[in-house]
C-alpha cells in the first residue's frame, strides 16, 4: 500500500474525497490492512469478496471467513463487526415507525434478511397500537417447530417494547412456502398464547425469495 500515490491509497483517499468514492475491495483493504507473505492486502480483499461476494458476506460466520488463508481471528472478527454495524444503520434509517399494513409490505421488508439463506429463519415484528413497527427480533435458527419456537421467547420481547401486536415470520430455503402441518400447529398454538396474554398475534408469514404465504390472507389461523 505504501508504494501507491497517496490519491490512490484507501485511508488517504477517504480522508479527500469520502468513504463512498472507495471501490468494495479498497473498503475491505482499510478493514483488513496488511496481506500476508506474497499476497498485498488489494488482492487479498478481492479474494474475500470473490468467494463472498457483498450479496453474501453479510451471511458469513467467523468459521467463514478464518478459513480463507490470511484472515485469521482479529480480523475475522473486525469484519464481522463491521458489517453488524453497517446492517444495524441500515435498520435505523428504514425504521422511523414505520408502517408495514400488509403480509406484503412485511415480505418486501424481511426478504433482505433471508435471501440465500440455508436454513430456516424465525423472526417476529413487534408493532405499537398504530401498527408502526417498533422492532423486527431474529429469535429463532433452525427447524422451526414447537418444540423450537417457545412462547416466552416470543412474548418476552412484546412485553420489553410494549408492543400492541406481533406478526411472526418465517422462511423456507427450498422457496415453496406452503404452511406444513408443523408450521399450522406452531401458528394455532401462537395465536392462542397471544390471546392469553393480550397480545394477538396478527399474522403468521412465511416467506420465499419471490412469493410469501399470510395465514391472515388465507383465513387460516385462528382468533384472527
Amino acid at each position: 500500500m505504501k508504494e501507491l500515490p497517496d490519491n490512490e491509497r484507501p485511508r488517504e483517499r477517504l480522508i479527500s474525497y469520502g468513504a463512498s468514492s472507495l471501490s468494495d475491495s479498497q473498503l475491505l483493504a482499510i478493514l483488513l490492512r496488511n496481506g500476508y507473505h506474497n499476497k498485498n492486502v488489494f488482492d487479498l480483499a478481492l479474494e474475500i469478496l470473490k468467494t463472498y461476494p457483498l450479496a453474501k458476506i453479510q451471511e458469513c460466520s467467523y468459521y467463514d471467513l478464518v478459513s480463507i488463508k490470511g484472515v485469521g481471528k482479529v480480523k475475522a472478527i473486525e469484519i464481522l463487526a463491521a458489517i453488524e454495524l453497517g446492517k444495524r444503520i441500515f435498520l435505523r434509517e428504514k425504521e422511523a415507525l414505520v408502517k408495514l399494513q400488509s403480509a406484503k409490505d412485511i415480505w418486501k421488508d424481511v426478504r433482505y434478511f433471508i435471501t440465500d439463506v440455508k436454513q430456516e429463519y424465525f423472526y417476529c415484528y413487534y408493532f405499537n397500537h398504530k401498527q408502526e413497527l417498533l422492532e423486527r427480533k431474529l429469535l429463532f435458527m433452525g427447524t422451526v417447530n414447537r418444540s423450537i419456537v417457545h412462547p416466552r421467547e416470543v412474548f418476552r420481547e412484546a412485553y420489553r417494547l410494549s408492543a400492541s401486536s406481533i406478526v411472526c415470520i418465517h422462511n423456507h430455503p427450498s422457496n415453496c412456502v406452503m404452511p406444513s402441518k408443523e408450521d399450522i400447529l406452531l401458528t394455532d398454538h401462537l395465536v392462542k398464547t397471544g390471546y392469553i396474554q393480550g397480545i394477538p398475534i396478527q399474522d403468521h408469514i412465511i416467506v420465499g425469495e419471490d412469493s410469501y404465504y399470510s395465514f391472515y390472507e388465507h383465513h387460516n389461523i385462528l382468533n384472527l
